[in-house]
């Protein structure tokens, strides 16, 4: 998956918006892109090195994930009780880490 294809599909999903609000914390050093769903963030990755994404996720399921991928891993600069991160090219194809999206958005939009 390249950043214009998942970038595409987040944007798919309903009332998602995008926005790169840590620039004034990066100082021109990378950007990284949020999709929100409301005013709360469901994904977010540096769009300067597009190796991983990050994405909510039940906690109940976090160490299920990491066990079972190489892929999963600590989230970037996030809570590491309900983010998780997603190395791309790795162990996760391009469906499961689409469904890992959405699943991220749907827990987000229930609040």
């Amino acid at each position: 998956m390249n950043i214009e294809e998942l970038r595409d599909y987040c944007l798919s999903l309903p009332n998602v918006t995008e926005a790169t609000p840590f620039e004034k914390f990066s100082k021109g050093k990378f950007t990284i892109l949020v999709f929100y769903i409301g005013n709360h963030m469901f994904c977010y990755f540096n769009v300067d090195d597009f190796t991983s994404i990050t994405v909510k996720c039940k906690p109940e399921k976090i160490a299920e994930l990491k066990e079972r991928y190489a892929a999963v891993d600590e989230p970037y600069n996030g809570n590491k009780k309900y983010w998780i991160s997603l190395r791309l090219n790795e162990d996760l194809d391009d469906d499961h880490i689409k469904e890992l999206v959405r699943n991220s958005y749907n827990l987000v939009k229930k609040r």
